[in-house]
């Protein structure tokens, strides 16, 4: 009986989600993380006695079979063109880089030597929108309306380098047309600055998508309230997706009659029964690893590509043109 190799990982940045990603390779079916990089050293004891260089040139000396690349956004476009220069495949946090030129030169970079890539949209692997979209595919809520998405909680110190458009609000972007099936036609948007940085904090977006879908987003890092909250409603009811716990729960509308005028008004008259869906509730970090694992294995995995990364970067971009314009943008297709 043959033995199929393991595959030799590496991973740049051990910082706040660097750390999530070693220990989730370290326990991946089928790999090794062979090596990190970080010239800042690892400061959560992340490793466990696995070498530690500090250049991705000194990673490459490992001979990695693909890299994990988890170093602050603004580094994204030097470290993803090294790699793809090198041959070597990577799964690049999101965004995939801090602006769409960058971002485009990373996702030709990859496609033009053929390899393998993904972006870390990790919302695409939570279990409630997973189930959420399947459901929208077999036509359970029947024409789509809206989608709105909230998304705020505290201020994570771990973000220097951009603000709340492309931390935060590319999940939801992304997610929206991931969903959906659809791409975002145009948007309009509102930013704040309220905590003396010289990013946003703050973000409304309104938007359209070219299948005629109402988007609308509220994305902080204000509030000490923690939500992330997906909702898309439909000509039969509405789904809700709770991502912090995974909850996926549809609101029927009714069919019973309701003679009690004050609750009729109150509740309104067109309120059915609500399901909550028992599903799997699998880690997304750990299934986003797999999925490109089995990727770099030549297996049809179903990963975030660099043009989808390329595509949100692209969209964020276009709702901070928004802000300071105080215009609607138009999104060109893709």
């Amino acid at each position: 009986m043959t033995t199929k190799p393991r595959l030799r990982a590496g991973l740049v940045g051990l910082g706040a989600m660097g750390r999530h990603h070693a220990r989730v390779l370290r326990a991946l079916d089928g790999v090794d993380l062979v090596v990190a990089a970080d010239p800042g050293g690892d400061p959560h004891n992340a490793l466990g006695g696995i070498p530690l260089v500090g250049t991705v040139e000194q990673l490459l000396e490992f001979q990695p079979d693909y890299v994990v690349v988890a170093c602050p956004t603004a580094l994204h476009e030097q470290v993803g063109l090294k790699l793809a220069e090198a041959g070597v495949p990577a799964l690049i946090e999101k965004p995939l880089a801090h602006d769409t030129p960058a971002a485009r030169r990373v996702a030709e970079a990859f496609e033009s030597r053929g390899l393998v890539a993904a972006v870390g949209h990790i919302e695409r692997y939570n279990p409630a929108l997973q189930s959420m979209r399947s459901r929208l595919e077999a036509g359970e809520l029947g024409e789509v309306f809206q989608v709105a998405t909230r998304r705020q909680g505290p201020f994570p110190h771990r973000i220097a380098d951009v603000g709340v458009v492309k931390d935060l609000a590319t999940h939801d972007l992304d997610l929206t047309g991931w969903v959906t099936g659809a791409q975002y036609r145009s948007v309009a948007a509102k930013t704040a600055h309220r905590s003396g940085r010289p990013h946003e904090d703050l973000v409304t977006v309104l938007g359209e998508l070219d299948s005629g879908v109402i988007a609308n987003h509220l994305v902080n890092w204000l509030s000490p309230l923690k939500e992330r909250v997906s909702i898309v409603t439909g000509e039969l009811g509405c789904f809700v997706a709770d991502t912090l716990t995974a909850d996926l729960t549809f609101f029927a509308n009714g069919s019973t009659r309701t003679e009690w005028d004050a609750v009729s008004v109150f509740r309104g008259v067109s309120e059915g029964d609500m399901t909550r869906y028992a599903i799997p509730k699998r880690e997304p970090l750990t299934v986003e690893h797999e999925a490109f694992r089995d990727a770099v294995e030549g297996k049809d995995a179903g990963v975030v590509t660099p043009r989808q990364g390329l595509r949100a970067v692209m969209v964020a971009e276009a709702v901070l043109e928004s802000a300071r314009s105080g215009e609607t943008r138009p999104i060109p297709a893709a």
